[in-house]
């Protein structure tokens, strides 16, 4: 095969990996980077220039920068200011979560300011008494949107800054793409105001989260007779979990309760064992020896909690070492001493043998357990907490610091324009990490927990493809096919096209991915038909930010579980919406990047 077609099956390849999301996204990059060494498409040199590119150490800085800001509390603070302007009005709670979220998200991405801004819009639904429902998706949507208003509003547009270099095109400014990325938000936020809104469900939150997960009926107390076989032996020896499929949620003994009991504890005589699990599995221990069921009883969250002894609700994150494992094979009580009572995914409730069921990105976990176990859960970075944890583990004293190393970032970032001084965007990210760790805002053990390396090798490994595609000439055969069937009706209707193929691949793969997968093409077409290449690179960024239609990007999975949403509404709300920001773009992005 010619350097072309491999490399072309390999981009096929690429879209099917990532669509089915068998593999993670960082494993599919280094699987393209091998093939294209092995069929020699790449040198070894050119196959790992990508890992050597200064976007990498600018984007793992900001992984860092905004760690700082979360860790001192300060979006907590923007969630309480937010309630007072709002009360419970939930149009002008809508605004203001739509403004916050885009401005948030234009220094620290959409998805962290999704998650960070999660359990913040359920607390303000709670304490307004309106349906999460009618808030979330304004939350990810404002964040997706004010990702297009900086340079480092979305990895993607990093991403991309880096990649347009090789094309001989300056990386974009700090606020190059400000101008259209405004009309854009608020085109789009009128949009969600005036009709979205009403558009979204109103699915009334149940009672309490032992109502939403449908865990009472499946909650029981044995009773250990003395001549039980279960005398003696430790929670983890007997056969409840592992043939039964329960779940010891507590221990009544002499009259006093032991919450979250850990697997070494033994069973005593007399003990009264509190146990959750599927109906059937309930009915099978009567036959047991040594055991007997009580009454039905009762058991909400009051019951289900202590001073000390919480419920929580945490949502798997997509790139947590969680994903396709079982709370078994990551040891998840032994771990973090904790309980895992219900699991929902979408809608569907599993509490039957939980310790079995393989784990998927957007999992909601129904955690009970000790405040300072949750803490630990919450500092590993694998979920993201529905549910505030105490505010003593934020660091409120050096809420100044993560401010003034944010602020040295931006000024640094833009000093060019300001002074004339020309500080690459890597040394003033670094500066900013400097401050941070000078003052213990972020501590040195922390500092690589913040980075998501998997993103990192991910765009290393695209810009890898893309070189591929410029060295076999492959771009260079598909422009060729894009202007022959294409140009003749325009260069407007080609700029179009290149915004709804990305629009369309960004739902199957990655926003990156998609971008670096169609950026080398639009280059090359662009020369072909005489255009300027850089509105092509500016519209393909902005298509690769604005996706809404499905909930598979990941801020809009964050808010799917939460909000109880269905797949049809991302589908009839989204799809409105990407039809707007499509026109606004379409129609401004050639007025500040000239088509000519």
């Amino acid at each position: 095969m010619t350097p072309i077609v491999i490399t072309l099956v390999l981009l096929v390849l690429a879209i099917v990996l990532f669509a089915s999301e068998k593999l993670p996204v960082d494993i599919i990059g280094l699987i393209l980077v091998i093939a294209l060494v092995l069929t020699q498409v790449l040198t070894v040199r050119d196959a790992v220039a990508g890992f050597g590119n200064d976007i990498i150490i600018t984007i793992g800085g900001l992984f860092v920068l905004v760690g700082g800001l979360v860790k001192t509390g300060i979006v907590d603070e923007i969630g309480n200011r937010i309630h007072r302007l709002a009360g419970s009005n939930e149009f002008l709670l809508t605004a203001l979560i739509m403004f916050t979220a885009a401005l948030s998200a234009s220094m620290l991405k959409n998805t962290t300011t999704t998650a960070m801004f999660l359990p913040v819009v359920m607390g303000l639904a709670a304490k307004a008494k309106i349906s999460p429902s009618k808030l979330l998706m304004p939350l990810a949507f404002g964040a997706i949107l004010g990702g297009s208003l900086t340079l480092i509003g979305t990895s993607t547009n990093l991403a991309v800054s880096g990649a347009i270099q090789r094309y001989g095109q300056e990386p974009f400014s700090m606020f190059e793409l400000l101008p259209v990325g405004i009309v854009t938000f608020a085109f789009g936020m009128l949009y969600m105001l005036f009709v979205g809104r009403h558009m979204l469900p109103r699915i009334e939150s149940k009672d309490s989260l032992t109502d939403q997960y449908q865990i009472r009926d499946y909650v029981t107390e044995l009773v250990v007779l003395p001549r039980s076989p279960l005398v003696g032996q430790k929670i983890s020896e007997t056969d409840l979990a592992s043939e039964l499929g329960l779940t010891v949620l507590g221990i009544v003994r002499d009259g006093s309760r032991i919450d979250a009991p850990r697997s070494s504890e033994r069973i005593r005589r007399r003990d009264s064992l509190i146990v959750e699990g599927k109906i059937q599995d309930l009915l099978r221990v009567k036959p047991l020896e040594g055991i007997e069921i009580k009454p039905e009883i009762y058991l909400d969250d009051e019951d289900l909690s202590s001073e000390e002894i919480g419920l929580y609700e945490a949502i798997i994150m997509r790139d947590s070492i969680f994903v396709g494992q079982t709370l078994k094979s990551i040891d998840f009580r032994q771990r973090y001493r904790m309980t895992v009572l219900a699991i929902n995914r979408h809608g569907t409730t599993l509490i039957e043998k939980l310790s079995d069921v393989r784990l998927k990105f957007g999992d909601v976990l129904l955690i009970q357990g000790r405040k300072e176990s949750i803490q630990q859960l919450a500092g590993d970075d694998q979920v993201v907490l529905v549910e505030e944890i105490s505010d003593t583990s934020a660091r409120f004293s050096k809420r100044k610091w993560a401010i003034a190393a944010f602020l040295l970032f931006l000024v640094l970032s833009i000093s060019k324009v300001a002074t004339g001084l020309d500080i690459p965007l890597t040394v003033a990210v670094l500066l900013g990490v400097m401050v941070l760790l000078a003052t213990q805002t972020v501590l040195y053990r922390e500092l690589y927990s913040l980075i998501d390396m998997r993103l990192l090798v991910m765009i290393a490994c695209m810009m890898s493809f893309g070189a591929a595609m410029e060295s076999s000439g492959a771009d260079r055969f598909l422009a060729g096919l894009i202007e022959n069937y294409m140009g003749a009706f325009g260069s407007t209707a080609v700029l179009a096209g290149f915004f709804i193929l990305t629009v369309a691949l960004t739902q199957p793969m990655s926003n990156q991915a998609a971008a670096l997968v169609v950026l080398p093409v639009a280059v090359k077409t662009a020369l072909a038909l005489g255009l300027n290449p850089r509105t092509f690179i500016i519209a393909i960024t902005y298509a690769a930010s604005f996706s809404f239609i499905t909930p598979l990007e990941p801020a809009c999975v964050l808010i799917y579980t939460p909000g109880r949403y269905r797949f049809m509404d991302f589908v009839k709300i989204g799809s409105i919406l990407t039809i707007v920001v499509f026109i606004v773009s379409i129609v401004l992005v050639p007025v500040f990047w000239p088509l000519d």
